[in-house]
């Protein structure tokens, strides 16, 4: 692939992406978020990075990864982005290893918009509403995300597979705060 056809190839990635967050943002009320989701990656160290390591079928950071063994572009984009739960880490004041925050209510909701954005973008018409769900399954039990981020989480994306968009994101409209255990 040369150069032209990567960096069209990523701007057009990176838009239809941003342009189905806006749309799943919308139907969460979080429009704000949804404006400006992602802006980043318009930054240089992540848009060629991205346009360097694109290959269309998956992240341009597994790409970088496998080159480097870390990717710049996702260093730079998850410490800007609290919709990663990769953000919400701190250090323990008493033991002083990192260990994972839990993440504020409208940044879940966030991340379930872009998750399942992500997932129609590079799934295409092989996606179902079980596909997020199935994503984050394959990592459950190996991230360091907080407990309570990763079981909210995960209950959105088991009602999206049980019940469909239109149920959860009337329920994600209405979410304030964690729900009771």
């Amino acid at each position: 692939m040369n150069f032209f056809q990567r960096f069209s190839g990523h701007l057009k990635t990176v838009t239809k992406h941003r342009h189905q967050v806006f749309l799943h943002c919308i139907k969460a009320g979080i429009v704000w978020q949804g404006l400006t989701h992602d802006l980043s990656k318009f930054s240089p160290c992540e848009f060629f990075n991205g346009v360097k390591y694109f290959q269309g079928t998956r992240s341009p950071h597994e790409g970088e990864r496998e080159t480097y063994g870390f990717s710049y572009a996702w260093m730079h984009h998850k410490g800007r982005n609290r919709h990663h739960f990769e953000y919400w880490s701190d250090y323990d004041y008493k033991t002083r290893l990192p260990i994972p925050v839990r993440m504020p209510v409208k940044y879940v909701k966030e991340m379930f918009c872009d998750r399942v954005a992500a997932s129609k973008i590079y799934k295409k018409e092989k996606y179902t509403d079980s596909a997020p769900l199935e994503y984050f399954m394959l990592a459950k039990g190996k991230r360091s995300i907080h407990q309570e981020t990763s079981d909210l989480i995960e209950m959105l994306l088991t009602m999206l597979a049980e019940k469909g968009e239109d149920a959860t994101f009337e329920y994600i409209r209405n979410l304030k705060d964690y729900p009771e255990k």
